[in-house]
């Protein structure tokens, strides 16, 4: 358990066309015998994480270090395991299990009684000569599994493998491939888990990574010290993940933007001088229903509810609550405090309110937004009061990622439309203010 396995040192990776590092100075130790889960917020790098330790990409700065060798190319030791199956439809189940071996040149001999050993060791014995297209998902995921340890990796990869998959099911899949670490039937050294699902990595890691928003570094590194199998209801279990809770909501009030240090230059569009200007801030992928709902379900619980439980009784996965918790944080509807969420007084008249008061209190909230300032500044710059939305997601690119400007551009729409500052022309894609002659 204490030897090295693998070793990431001062890592860092940056894409093509934007200045904003995905991840910045990861530093993390990976023992034999581990089976590590790594958890962010959506869009945090989890899965170029992931990649990066697979060698499938190579980082921009810092280095990789597997069994004592730097990562330098494809780790021909790891395997990994999609969420969308990615198996060949031509192909039959024996056949796409033993396509790894007889790439590696393997006999065919060989190939063909290694992969009916591990069919009949995910549980698909007598489905051998079934194609993808007659299998349930979850049966096409076993096949994904079985092909992915075909080759006998030291290293297994698992990139939320079973989010694409019913509740049952992928709670079948849980337990067996549990049963398989714990029983050693597998011939892995470590396993490393991506997930968006709290619960999950409690249930099956023995030790929790967690990484922050972009540019993601690691927040906490929590150990699991339960034992197999784990129970749900505990209040161990509940415990931990409780604190998990804690650990996101506390990361997501610490983050400060950092000083500005780009100006926009566009000779098109005059910015008020006469208000001093500020960064653009990244809206959360918050939606005003969602947002309306968990206020009311705060409102008639006493004003305040355990995140973890609003979580579990809405059955709403960590990249679903906790953008629009964020998002009602920001509008100062509420606030969060140790893993617990308490509605404000601004919150409670934003909720009694009828649909006019309501949405009044919304828009002096967003009008108070840099980003909207910023909007609305050039819209009332402009003669006929009218901007293509291409140019304000150029205007974002200069502070954040195309991505996240493209969607930071469709939770201002929807919110500047909820709250009537301005409307927007889903055909000729502008945004535009109603002039008293319209």
């Amino acid at each position: 358990m204490s030897n090295e396995f693998i070793k990431i040192k001062n890592l860092s990776q940056s894409f093509e066309g934007t200045d904003v590092p995905i991840l910045e100075n990861i530093n993390l130790t990976i023992n034999e015998g581990e089976f590590v889960a790594i958890l962010g917020p959506s869009g945090s790098g989890k899965s170029t994480l992931l990649r990066l330790i697979t060698g499938l990409i190579q980082p921009t700065d810092g280095e990789i270090l597997f069994e004592g060798e730097k990562v330098d190319a494809v780790n021909p030791y790891a395997s990994v395991v999609f969420q969308n199956f990615a198996l060949y439809p031509w192909l039959s189940v024996v056949e796409n299990v033993e396509l790894g071996l007889k790439a590696r040149g393997f006999p065919n001999d060989y190939s063909r009684e290694k992969a009916v050993e591990l069919i009949d060791l995910i549980g698909l014995d007598g489905f051998e000569d079934a194609y993808p297209k007659e299998l349930s998902g979850g049966m096409k995921q076993r096949v994904g599994f079985a092909r992915a340890l075909a080759v006998q990796p030291k290293l297994l990869c698992m990139d939320e493998p079973f989010s694409a998959l019913d509740f049952l099911t992928a709670e079948n899949l849980r337990t067996e491939l549990i049963e398989l670490w714990t029983d050693k039937k597998m011939p892995i050294k470590s396993i490393i888990l991506v997930t968006h699902g709290i619960e999950e990595a409690v249930l099956m890691a023995d030790r929790i990574v967690i990484l922050s928003k972009k540019p993601a570094s690691i927040i906490a590194d929590i150990k699991v010290n339960l034992p197999y199998p784990r129970n749900r209801k505990s209040q161990e279990f509940e415990k931990i993940v409780d604190n998990i809770y804690k650990v996101f909501t506390r990361g997501k009030a610490e983050d400060k933007d950092k000083d500005d240090e780009k100006e926009i230059k566009n000779e098109e569009i005059k910015i008020d001088e006469d208000e001093s200007f500020k960064k653009p801030v990244l809206i959360p992928n918050a939606f005003i229903g969602v947002m309306s709902g968990l206020l009311e379900l705060i409102y008639d619980n006493n004003g305040w509810m355990d995140i973890y439980q609003l979580g579990r009784d809405l059955m709403m996965e960590l990249d679903a609550l906790l953008p629009n918790i964020e998002g009602i944080e920001l509008l100062k509807f509420a606030e969060v405090k140790e893993g617990d969420i308490f509605i404000t007084d601004l919150g409670k008249k934003f909720v009694e309110g009828d649909t006019d008061e309501s949405k009044e209190i919304f828009r002096n909230q967003i009008l108070d937004l840099s980003t909207f300032k910023v909007i609305l500044n050039v819209l009332n710059n402009k003669k006929n009061k009218t901007m293509k939305r291409e140019f304000f997601e150029e205007l974002l690119m200069h502070y954040f990622s195309e991505y996240d400007s493209a969607q930071l551009m469709d939770i201002v729409i929807d919110w500047g439309r909820y709250a009537e500052i301005f409307n927007y022309d889903y055909d000729t894609e502008e945004l535009y203010i109603e002039t008293e002659e319209e």
